[in-house]
């Protein structure tokens, strides 16, 4: 089963990845590594989740803006790479939370991209992560996450 099945199979799609905002690429791919951008949690229409874990947002609404950004993170790795078959195994995730300083769930949120990441690419999408709180975020987006993956060719 390819990642492609893997995700309609979850009822998702890749979105359209975002245009960087700021003097970044979305990705740099070197000597078999990709590394991405940091992303949030856009939707479809491009508009952001926002606020602060734990006062404005729920643990379970978070967990799902951590899935949907892990979605856009899958995004920037298929437009880098035209196949997402091509990732031998997600390597390093940084899960960034934008948190009030008493939270302590940060793990819990990032889940919602580490699920996503197994689900859809199966032991490649096991990974080395930290999950981390933040004072605030770029635009006040409840979630940031970014990734380093391993790929084939």
């Amino acid at each position: 089963m390819t990642p492609y099945d893997r995700l309609k199979e979850l009822g998702l799609e890749l979105p359209t990845p975002a245009t960087p905002l700021a003097n970044y690429v979305p990705f740099v791919l070197v000597n078999g590594f990709l590394y991405l951008s940091g992303q949030g949690p856009r939707r479809a229409d491009g508009s952001l989740h926002t606020g602060k874990v734990g006062a404005d947002v729920s643990v379970d609404d978070a967990y799902k803006h951590a899935q949907l950004t892990g979605l856009n993170l899958l995004a920037v790795a298929h437009l880098a790479l035209g196949d997402l078959a091509r990732v031998r195994r997600v390597v390093k995730v940084l899960g960034m939370v934008n948190a009030i300083p008493t939270f302590g769930d940060h793990p819990k949120v990032i889940n919602g991209c580490s699920d996503l990441f197994v689900n859809v690419l199966g032991d490649a999408g096991r990974h080395a992560r930290s999950a981390v709180g933040m004072g605030s975020l770029p635009g006040n987006i409840s979630v940031e996450i970014e990734a380093i993956l391993q790929v084939d060719g």
